[in-house]
């Protein structure tokens, strides 16, 4: 099944990655710097914000140029894993 989830994307593509957190000052920020660990040419002007109606959270997508299913993985296991991040979609 692994194998089957694999093949639908081919590498090198454009993927957006979807990322909800809190509305804090650096949320932004620190998501663009961790993107950046993992996708170097990622380019910041590209990123695109959307505050949520109360205000409270903030819906943010960074399109990146995916290299390897390996590099998704990591990156999405290390927005996942932050404090401020809430969903990556």
């Amino acid at each position: 099944m692994a194998e089957e989830r694999q093949s639908l994307l081919e590498f090198p593509c454009a993927f957006p990655l979807k990322i909800m957190g809190q509305a804090a000052d650096d949320f932004a920020q620190t998501v663009l710097e961790v993107v950046l660990r993992h996708a170097p040419d990622f380019d910041a002007a590209t990123m695109e914000m959307r505050p949520s109606s109360a205000g409270r959270y903030l819906g943010l997508t960074c399109t990146i140029n995916a290299t390897s299913r390996e590099q998704l993985d990591r990156l999405y296991r290390e927005l996942s894993a932050h404090p401020l991040v809430r969903l990556v979609l």
